[in-house]
């Protein structure tokens, strides 16, 4: 059955991680399916694990080099089989910011793009983006709901815990 929450054309899919490695590893599930051009929007509460998933999202896209928050660049590239585009918008204060800074540019970048505290995008939110929101619960355990267009999650592969299309 269909969760009545979920605009049509998307699926959810939820995930619990036990552990930093865990999340790395299904970011980097993820990682491996993307495209040129996606973006992956990354919600959830300061230390939920944003950092850690782009972490795995960087080695699933074939990034080599290490992954560190870049709460104060903004922006930070990697380079791999497909070029990483990292933001982090914790300290933007106001979406028009985005323009100001050029980082709506960013978003139509060849290269995958994720971008921490992604709901400060606003207006400038891709329709098919992915969206991961991470929920802390307790310890190192997070439920991971992973959000996008439905032909994309069909082709994430990793065991079901909870599925709702």
């Amino acid at each position: 059955m269909r969760d009545p929450s979920t605009p049509v054309g998307r699926s959810v899919i939820v995930r619990t991680s036990l552990e930093p490695n865990e999340t790395e590893s299904i970011a980097a599930a993820i990682g491996a399916m993307l495209a040129p051009g996606d973006v992956v929007v990354l919600t959830g509460d300061l230390g939920a694990g944003k950092t850690t998933f782009v972490r795995g999202l960087a080695r699933g896209l074939g990034v080599t080099i290490g992954v560190k928050s870049p709460s104060f660049a903004i922006h930070l590239r990697y380079p791999g089989r497909i070029a990483l585009h990292h933001l982090d918008l914790y300290r933007l204060s106001d979406v028009r910011d985005l323009a100001e800074l050029g980082l709506e540019d960013v978003l139509e970048q060849e290269g995958v793009t994720a971008v921490e505290w992604g709901e400060r995008l606003g207006a400038w939110l891709p329709e098919r983006a992915l969206h991961i929101r991470f929920e802390d619960e307790g310890g190192t355990k997070r439920r991971l709901h992973i959000e996008g267009p439905a032909v994309l999650m069909e082709r994430f592969d990793a065991p079901t815990e909870e599925r709702a299309s």
